[in-house]
């Protein structure tokens, strides 16, 4: 990976992009950042303050009819205009007077009973707003009275452990937080926590409230009844299942809104804009900055062009060098080849080159040393035909009965030739058509020695009684003939020729076995190689075209098996056939 192209091109266009980022987020930094952040800062915190002051109006107050003065208030000390309309759009208060129309949206809704957290405020978990009292809120007298309670309480705490505070809740009863739950009761701080006469009250209503929604709602059960404290929480009365608390909890929330409703006021949307009604101006660049914005905007582009150009240069050149070769080996250069440096992509393009020249080379000559040996097959009857014929024409033969067979003869070899030539043709476009059926082996080995017994030369069969595969009969007997026509002609007068078949595992395997002379090591690789005989001067005193075990391991392949020869020399050689025994050829 390290000499990979493409990783190279990566690294190259990350550290100019990183480059680019560094220097124009450190200029946008120094000339932006400090003054949009407090700029936001202010007008967040700004916004902040108005809404939790509206929020606390809302919440102590049953409507907004004495708002104005304060939303005037807030508007002059931060510069903003504030104005509020009820949800369906009834304008309530506006700080600005000279009539310009509000935005198309809100900033935020004041709902004391669902509070927004949108401006930073701080909300619990039924969004109820602390402020939002209503019937909870004490007398002057039980405020008084209680106060004395909690000193006498706290007193107590701290003389005992030293910790301890006396926090009041909004409606004012208070409470001491920081102390030990033992040393709290110990100083009968449990009086603390008993709601008064004014709060008892509210707190029964709001049980009614809860039971009313629990028992009308889908998991209502007749029993169901809770008592909700001081802290709202509640106490189960009755028989109450585990799975209702989610419903208890929504249904004290709902019943805490109904509850409190008439004491605040209703929800209103809040519309904060710059004085004139428009959203705050943008911070602008200063002329200085802006020139040496593009300063560094320029020396990024001239970067990104010089090494662009630089790395382009360099993936150019061996580009050309194989379009050069390419333009070669079109014009005829055998073998082109191209010089290869590194391990990169384009080094492998070029080794991958160089292959196919070389193999392109190869072929070539396959094909010229193929058309030789077609052209000499062909030659020698031609040769013996034409002698013949114009001899006869010349009234230096006769054409008798003899010279008729022997012309016969070869155009019977002329034919086998060009036959050859086709199925090896077609077997190489992939085109050889095959028809499978059940073949019984032992049977056509019969019929092929039947028809190739040969005089001076024992030819026998060794099969089982049933020896089934799945095979084209005709082209499995031409691959087989062919095999034991070549053993036969390889095999002196008193020798023998075997034919076998057996099967083992899933294939079918039949052998054809000589005593002949056998092939040497050198040549085995060779024996199925087109036109490759054994004697060199390619005489045809042995017969044979040299197509015909070309053609045998064709048809095992195209049979989806294989064609294999061995041989010890001086004694003979063996051609095995294996085929699939149940898979029918494709």
């Amino acid at each position: 990976m390290r000499r990979s192209l493409l990783l190279r091109l990566f690294v190259l266009s990350a550290l100019v992009a990183v480059a680019s980022i560094a220097a124009t987020a450190w200029l946008a930094a120094r000339t932006t950042s400090g003054a949009i952040q407090q700029e936001q800062g202010q007008a967040l915190a700004d916004d902040g303050n108005i809404y939790r002051g509206l929020l606390k109006y809302a919440a102590t107050h049953p409507n907004w009819r004495d708002v104005a003065d304060q939303l005037r208030g807030t508007a002059a000390t931060t510069g903003r205009r504030i104005a509020l309309t009820l949800t369906d759009g009834t304008p309530v208060a506006d700080s600005a007077t000279d009539g310009r129309p509000l935005p198309l949206r809100p900033s935020i809704v004041v709902d004391p009973l669902s509070v927004d957290s949108g401006l930073g405020q701080a909300t619990t978990a039924d969004r109820i707003d602390p402020d939002a009292v209503g019937p909870y809120a004490l007398s002057t007298e039980d405020r008084s009275r209680l106060d004395v309670l909690a000193q006498r309480v706290l007193r107590c705490v701290q003389g005992r452990s030293g910790v301890g505070t006396v926090e009041t809740s909004p409606g004012g009863h208070p409470r001491i937080e920081g102390a030990d739950p033992f040393v709290l009761s110990s100083c009968n701080g449990s009086v603390l926590s008993l709601p008064t006469k004014t709060e008892q009250v509210a707190l029964d209503q709001l049980s009614t409230l809860v039971n009313a929604c629990l028992n009308r709602g889908p998991e209502a059960k007749p029993l169901a009844q809770v008592q909700v404290l001081l802290d709202f929480t509640w106490a189960r009365k009755g028989v109450q299942s585990a799975e209702s608390e989610q419903a208890v909890q929504a249904c004290l929330t709902a019943a805490r809104r109904e509850q409190l409703t008439p004491y605040v006021s209703p929800a209103a949307s809040l519309y904060l804009t710059a004085p004139g009604g428009e959203p705050p101006a943008g911070f602008t660049l200063s002329p200085e900055n802006k020139v040496r914005l593009f300063q560094v905007a320029g020396g990024i582009l001239l970067l990104t062009l010089l090494v662009t150009v630089f790395g382009g240069l360099r993936l150019i050149r061996p580009l050309r060098a194989l379009t050069g070769a390419a333009q070669r080996l079109e014009a005829g250069e055998a073998g082109a080849q191209v010089k290869v440096r590194g391990r990169d992509e384009i080094a492998r393009l070029g080794t991958a080159f160089n292959a196919m020249s070389a193999s392109r080379e190869r072929l070539e000559e396959t094909r010229k040393a193929m058309v030789s040996d077609i052209a000499h097959e062909l030659r020698t009857p031609l040769s013996n035909i034409r002698g013949w014929l114009e001899a006869t024409q010349d009234g230096v033969s006769t054409l008798d009965d003899e010279l008729i067979d022997s012309l016969l003869e070869e155009a019977v070899h002329l034919q086998h030739i060009v036959d050859d030539l086709q199925d090896l043709a077609l077997a190489d476009a992939g085109a050889l058509r095959l028809h499978p059926e059940p073949v019984d082996a032992a049977h056509l080995l019969a019929q092929v020695a039947a028809a190739h017994r040969p005089a001076g030369v024992s030819l026998s069969v060794e099969t089982p009684a049933a020896l089934e595969v799945t095979a084209d009969p005709v082209r499995l007997r031409q691959a087989v003939g062919n095999l034991v026509s070549n053993a036969v002609r390889h095999t002196p007068e008193g020798g023998s020729v075997l034919l076998r078949g057996r099967r083992e595992g899933d294939d079918v395997v039949i052998e054809v076995a000589d005593t002949g002379a056998g092939i040497s090591a050198e040549d085995l690789p060779h024996v199925f190689d087109r036109f490759w005989r054994a004697d060199k001067a390619r005489t045809r005193g042995t017969g044979g075209s040299g197509l015909g075990l070309a053609i045998v391991r064709k048809l095992a392949e195209a049979h989806g098996g294989t064609a294999t020869a061995a041989s010890v020399p001086g004694q003979g050689a063996t051609f095995t056939l294996r085929l699939p025994a149940d898979r029918a050829a494709g």
